[in-house]
């Protein structure tokens, strides 16, 4: 299997699809870079490199005990675009990835990247704060990690239901979408997913979305029961200096993977990339 070494000694699985301007794609929690598979395969077939790796904890990369914040993701990711030596990269990350993605511009600046995506992004900030009213009460992240800590198995196909919807009337949410997610997320080391709960929902990436001087795509969709639009989305869209926001109308948390979604962020994406 392909991989990078890291600083601390981690080995960091990736998949490298096609050839062309680079295409980087940064996965959410508890998933890895299989989650990312269609979108690999819709760059790549239209002239893109396209690249996605397993952050550390997760998939086929070291479990590691130390490591599971922020500011190593994103010196992971820097490894990795230095060991390839890619420049004109286009990054795109969904949920948590997308804290990664920002903390990654926030640490390494954007002189080897061309444009960024934030898809369902946590930016700037999931936790409700008094200057955050917006965001999600701490009870419901010490709920997640009570969950994981009583029975993960369970916990996982349970969260499978607002992941991506299927809760909702009318939904397109596939048997197949809640059992892949199920496989990628019992994949996930136990440390890793916990440590990541604080990462994702306490950190506050204001400052880092301010350092933006690329053309970033935001997609959300606007019933997003995992990472609520008003908290996340709008206000990135307002930070980040050249950003254009696009909502999907009933569309959830996974979309990326929804069968009309998907295709239609597909379509989104293809024109950004092309653009």
């Amino acid at each position: 299997m392909p991989t990078v070494e890291t600083h601390d000694g981690a080995e960091i699985f990736y998949k490298d699809w096609g050839d062309g301007p680079p295409v980087i794609f940064i996965h959410g929690w508890p998933l890895n870079a299989d989650a990312w598979d269609d979108q690999l395969n819709a760059v790549a077939e239209q002239g893109f490199r396209a690249i996605a790796h397993d952050r550390r904890g997760h998939g086929r990369s070291t479990q590691t005990w130390y490591g599971n914040d922020n500011d190593t993701w994103a010196d992971d990711l820097s490894r990795l675009i230095e060991t390839l030596d890619l420049r004109g990269v286009t990054l795109v990350a969904h949920s948590m990835g997308g804290g990664e993605l920002s903390r990654y511009v926030g640490r390494h600046g954007t002189s080897r990247l061309d444009r960024a995506v934030l898809l369902a992004a946590v930016p700037p900030l999931m936790l409700r704060t008094a200057s955050n009213p917006e965001g999600t009460p701490i009870d419901v992240f010490d709920g997640i990690r009570e969950g994981m800590r009583r029975e993960r198995s369970q916990f996982w196909q349970d969260l499978t239901e607002t992941f991506f919807g299927s809760n909702r009337p009318g939904n397109n949410v596939t048997q197949g979408n809640k059992d892949a997610f199920w496989l990628m997320a019992m994949r996930q080391g136990l440390k890793a997913g916990l440590d990541c709960v604080k990462q994702f929902s306490e950190t506050d990436f204001t400052e880092d979305l301010g350092r933006f001087d690329i053309p970033t795509l935001v997609v959300h969709g606007d019933d997003d029961q995992i990472v609520p639009i008003e908290a996340s989305a709008r206000k990135s869209a307002e930070i980040i200096p050249d950003a254009t926001l696009k909502v999907y109308p009933g569309a959830g948390h996974g979309l990326a993977n929804v069968p009309g979604d998907k295709e239609k962020f597909n379509e989104d994406l293809l024109n950004f990339l092309k653009g």
